[in-house]
């Protein structure tokens, strides 16, 4: 067997790990998932719930923001997310761009993190708008591509290249999972990374079954 490496400091690691980011999520809500239609819905689905099981079980800060809920035009977030996260208490908004609301931008500025990993419906307004905005702010910004979804096919794939143009870094589920473990002997969190891709349908933990 090879010698280990040290693990490197996990809050100055220019990768991402639980210590140096967090999670936003924005508009996961009914609407909203009916209306994409560049992916398959259940497919978005399980994938968003996977991402929030994934920063749950790492100890991820997590944000939860929805949009006209108080105004009554809309419902609130997805019972799906709602169930991993039930103690986080949504930030409701008017604005399109989370940015421009003042209630969003004191939560993630007190989160003291400057990796945020972002993820919202649909991805050409209210994920390409505050990402490219927290760009401008200073904080690295990623999202994950497979857990996100636009109008359209078009219209995503846009946003996504917009988005990566601007300097966004783009990921997907299974690479967020491996991100945050990084190594098979953290044991604590194995439970975590193999239960939550493996709910997912994950072709990647099918194999390691073989």
């Amino acid at each position: 067997m090879s010698s280990i490496i040290p693990i490197r400091d996990p809050k100055t690691d220019h990768l991402i790990s639980p210590e140096n980011s967090a999670l936003i999520l924005i508009d996961y809500q009914p609407l909203q998932v009916n209306s994409v239609k560049s992916m398959d819905h259940e497919e978005l689905v399980k994938n968003i719930v996977t991402v929030a099981k994934l920063a749950k079980g790492f100890n991820v800060p997590t944000i939860l923001t929805t949009v006209n809920v108080e105004s009554g035009i809309n419902k609130p977030t997805i019972k799906h997310l709602k169930t991993i996260l039930p103690d986080i208490t949504e930030i409701d908004r008017t604005s399109v761009n989370s940015w421009e609301d003042e209630a969003f931008q004191n939560a993630v500025k007190a989160l003291g993190k400057k990796k945020l990993v972002i993820c919202a419906l649909w991805t050409e307004v209210c994920l390409c708008f505050p990402a490219l905005d927290l760009l401008k702010a200073g904080y690295e910004v990623y999202t994950i591509v497979d857990a996100v979804g636009g109008t359209s096919t078009v219209a995503h794939e846009t946003a996504l290249r917009r988005m990566e143009q601007a300097g966004v870094q783009l990921s997907s589920v299974t690479q967020y999972a491996c991100e945050l473990q990084r190594d098979w002997n953290r044991l604590d969190t194995k439970p975590v990374f193999f239960d939550a891709l493996m709910e997912n349908g994950s072709f990647f933990v099918e194999t390691l079954r073989w």
